[in-house]
């Protein structure tokens, strides 16, 4: 039994020591981001400087700052007012873009997943046709359908394509698949119809698909910058994720204190959506 153990422990090391450099590589970002923004602007061009200037030499960058500095946080929280203009700007455009998701895709999943009508299949195979296509290609419809609504250069035209999106509808339609039929048979014998079904079953049990795919959708709006770049022209209405790209190299300093700040609130869904998502995967593989 010791000798099966040993080598079960043994097989074990290699994919243990292959999922700690992920995530030492993945937290490695993380802790850039976190000792840059103390760090002065003096001491950032001191270990960047070669790779910012483009000059001969190694870059180098140390454990922890030589001399730790609030500045850059200072100059973001009292000095760049359009900071919060885009952060809100960024609230305004994910809640309703995630809401529409969840008026939007929960009916049209319960429908595909529940009802069975001519075309059922052709319209679940549109639907992934145009979950796998990319930005590219719906860009100049979306643009059209915008100029002729009057849309362009509002938070409508980011937020209305995102609340129509196919991507949340497919995956909802993985956890209504997994609600039991017996339980949609009973409701009808007792007299309910679709909509009370839907409410009463539908809804409390496809919930794990219905959370994980709006977890998605958060995370997928929360970060989008093709779409804002498209639609927005007014600087006024940007997102965050527009904010960024706009920091010059020699604000390094507040550049890296914002995406550190930018990150909290993407990473806080993930981590509090994370079960919900694994909920969604394992529903997804459920065979009544």
């Amino acid at each position: 039994m010791r000798k099966e153990s040993m080598k079960t422990a043994l097989r074990k090391i290699p994919i243990f020591l292959s999922l700690t450099l992920t995530a030492l590589a993945t937290w490695w970002v993380v802790w850039f981001m976190a000792t840059g923004s103390l760090m002065s602007l003096e001491e950032l061009r001191a270990t960047l400087g070669p790779a910012l200037s483009g000059t001969d030499g190694l870059s180098s960058w140390p454990l922890l700052p030589a001399w730790p500095t609030f500045g850059p946080l200072l100059e973001l929280l009292l000095d760049t007012p359009q900071y919060f203009t885009m952060f809100w700007n960024t609230i305004r455009l994910v809640l309703p873009a995630v809401l529409g998701q969840l008026i939007i895709g929960a009916p049209a999943a319960y429908a595909l997943s529940r009802f069975s009508f001519r075309g059922r299949k052709l319209l679940i195979t549109l639907y992934m046709t145009l979950m796998l296509m990319p930005f590219q290609v719906t860009m100049v419809p979306n643009y059209l359908v915008n100029e002729r609504l009057g849309l362009m250069d509002t938070l409508w035209s980011v937020v209305l394509p995102f609340a129509f999106s196919a991507f949340p509808v497919f995956i909802m339609i993985q956890g209504f698949n997994a609600v039991p039929k017996t339980l949609m048979e009973a409701a009808a014998i007792d007299g309910a119809g679709p909509v009370r079904t839907f409410f009463t079953i539908g809804l409390p049990l496809g919930m794990p698909g219905i959370l994980s795919a709006l977890v998605l959708g958060f995370l997928e709006c929360f970060s989008a910058i093709e779409q804002p770049l498209t639609f927005l022209k007014t600087p006024a209405n940007w997102p965050l994720s527009l904010y960024l790209p706009q920091i010059a190299a020699e604000k390094l300093g507040l550049a890296m204190v914002a995406s550190l700040i930018m990150l909290a609130p993407a990473a806080l869904v993930f981590l509090f959506g994370q079960k919900y998502l694994e909920l969604g995967i394992q529903a997804s593989g459920i065979k009544e």
